[in-house]
C-alpha cells in the first residue's frame, strides 16, 4: 500500500491541509506576509455587510439551481437508456458506444461547440428553427426571437442543463448497465411466471436490484453537478448578469483574480461541508435494506 499512500498523502491530504491553513489567513500572493485571521474568512461569508456575502451566496444559489435541474435528468434518462440497451437487438454494441462517446470529450471542446451552436445570431440551433418555420409559431407564443440561448433566462439554464445531460449521460448509462447485468435472470423469470407486467418487473425487480448502483449514481451526480464550472464559464460566462455564475466561478474570481486565496479557500470548504451533508443524507435515505425480491 505504500505507493498508494504516498500518492494519496501528496495529492489529497497535503493539499487539503494546506487549503485549510490558507483559509485561516489573509492569504494574498501579492503580499510577503500573510497574517493569521482565524475564522474571519468564514464569518465574512455569513455577514451580510461583507463584500463577499452576496457574491458567494449568489454563486451557491446558481449551483443549487443547476444541481436541482440536472440531477433528476442525469439519473432518470441514463436509467431508461440502460434498460433499453440491456436488451438483445442488432447493433446493441454500436448504440452503447454512440451514447458513451460524448463523455470522452473535454469540457473545452463541448463548451466551445455548444457556444457556437447556441449563439443567438449565428448559431445553428436558431438557424434550424428558422429553416423549418418554427420562428413564427414561437413568436405567436410570446417567445423572444431569436431565442437568447446564452444571453437570457430561462434559456441559459436550459442550454447548460441540456448540454451537460448530452455530454455526461453516457457515464451513468454504463454504470447502470453494469448493475443490470448483476441482477439474477431468475428473478425476472419468476416475475413473468407470476404474471408481472413490464412495469411491475421494473419496479419490483430492477429498481431494488439497482439500489446500491442508484446510490452511487445519485451521489456522484450531485457532486459533479455541484462542481459545475467549465460549461458556465465557456458558454454563458456566468451570465446573463450573474445568474449562471456558479460557486466555483466565484471562487476562481476571488482567489486567482482578486488574489484573496484565504477567502476562496473558506468558500471551498463551506461548499465541501454542504456537499458532505447532502451525501450523508443521501446515503441514509438510500441505504441497502436487504436483497431485492419479487413480490406478487
Amino acid at each position: 500500500m505504500a505507493p498508494f499512500l504516498v500518492v494519496f498523502l501528496t495529492f489529497v491530504i497535503a493539499p487539503a491541509l494546506l487549503g485549510l491553513w490558507m483559509s485561516l489567513h489573509d492569504w494574498d500572493f501579492m503580499l510577503e506576509h500573510r497574517p493569521f485571521v482565524g475564522l474571519d474568512n468564514y464569518t465574512a461569508l455569513f455577514d451580510s455587510t461583507s463584500a463577499v456575502f452576496e457574491m458567494f451566496w449568489n454563486g451557491m444559489k446558481a449551483t443549487a439551481v443547476f444541481t436541482v435541474a440536472s440531477v433528476p435528468l442525469l439519473v432518470a434518462i441514463p436509467l431508461g437508456l440502460a434498460v433499453l440497451l440491456n436488451r438483445r437487438f442488432p447493433g446493441r454494441t454500436l448504440f452503447r458506444a454512440v451514447f458513451f462517446m460524448p463523455y470522452v470529450l473535454g469540457v473545452a471542446v463541448v463548451g466551445l461547440l455548444f457556444r457556437f451552436m447556441l449563439d443567438p445570431n449565428i448559431g445553428i440551433v436558431n438557424g434550424l428553427i428558422d429553416l423549418v418555420g418554427l420562428d413564427a409559431a414561437l413568436g405567436a407564443l410570446g417567445v423572444d426571437w431569436p431565442i437568447p440561448w446564452t444571453t437570457g433566462q430561462p434559456w441559459a439554464w436550459i442550454s447548460l442543463v441540456a448540454m451537460t445531460v448530452w455530454w455526461t449521460l453516457g457515464f451513468n448509462t454504463i454504470i447502470y448497465l453494469a448493475g443490470l447485468q448483476d441482477i439474477p435472470s431468475e428473478l425476472y423469470d419468476a416475475a413473468r411466471v407470476d404474471g408481472a407486467s413490464g412495469w411491475q418487473q421494473f419496479r419490483n425487480v430492477t429498481l431494488p436490484g439497482l439500489r446500491a448502483v442508484l446510490l452511487f449514481v445519485v451521489t456522484i451526480t450531485i457532486l459533479a453537478s455541484a462542481n459545475m464550472f467549465g460549461q458556465a464559464l465557456l458558454v454563458t460566462n456566468g451570465g446573463p448578469g450573474d445568474t449562471t455564475r456558479t460557486a466555483l466561478i466565484v471562487m476562481l474570481g476571488e482567489g486567482l483574480e482578486s488574489f484573496r486565496m484565504g477567502s476562496a479557500a473558506a468558500m471551498s470548504y463551506l461548499l465541501a461541508i454542504a456537499l458532505g451533508i447532502v451525501s450523508i443524507i443521501q446515503v441514509l435515505a438510500m441505504r441497502e435494506r436487504g436483497r431485492p425480491r419479487w413480490r406478487s
